[in-house]
């Protein structure tokens, strides 16, 4: 038995060398986390031959000042070549009323841009989905390998939010993921 003054010497060590143990099964490891609920998004981009997009539950702020965003690209995706090639991104951060749109981008296999009816261009040719609650565009600053993914970090350059007034119902409830299944927030779910 490994105490933990022991195991955080080794831990020490292994952040000091770059390498790591193999001590826990990724099956754990999700497991533990299918129960820390995640916000749902979906990333554009067009690297110059084609659209490409997925949904990411990995999308997060880290700094108001400069405007920067992170997410992580598994290396398992079909998309995460195409977007690691990609100047610049649309992160899309839905509501409950885009499920479709999360479902649309997370299924393999399929032409996830073959409904012309939910994208369009902007005029610096990024594929966007103007139904979100709100999208950010911006401009890949770093790139970093860690395990199987890829993490990706995003000065943003523009915000689009719409105004109350022209929000259909419901949009402003964001859509998240937990412990598999697509839920959504309300003003029901607020805790005292």
């Amino acid at each position: 038995m490994t105490s933990p003054t022991q195991h955080a010497a080794r831990l020490s060590d292994q952040l000091a060398d770059g390498h790591f143990e193999q001590t826990l099964t990724a099956e754990d490891f999700k497991e533990a986390f299918r129960n820390h609920p995640a916000g749902v998004s979906v990333v554009t981009a067009d690297p110059g031959d084609g659209p490409v997009g997925l949904t990411a539950t990995s999308v997060f702020s880290v700094s108001a000042s400069p405007p920067l965003l992170v997410f992580s690209l598994s290396g398992r995706s079909t998309s995460a070549p195409a977007l690691r090639r990609a100047d610049t991104v649309v992160v899309h951060l839905l509501g409950a009323d885009q499920i479709g749109l999360a479902k649309t981008f997370s299924t393999s296999g399929i032409d996830r841009f073959a409904d012309s009816s939910i994208w369009t261009r902007l005029v610096t040719g990024e594929p966007v989905l103007p139904d979100a609650n709100a999208w950010l565009r911006g401009r890949i600053v770093n790139q970093m390998e860690a395990g199987d993914s890829t993490v990706v970090a995003v000065q943003v350059l523009q915000v689009n939010i719409p105004d109350a007034e022209s929000r259909p119902a419901g949009q402003s409830h964001p859509l998240v993921y937990h412990n598999r299944t697509w839920h959504q927030l309300s003003d029901d779910s607020v805790m005292p």
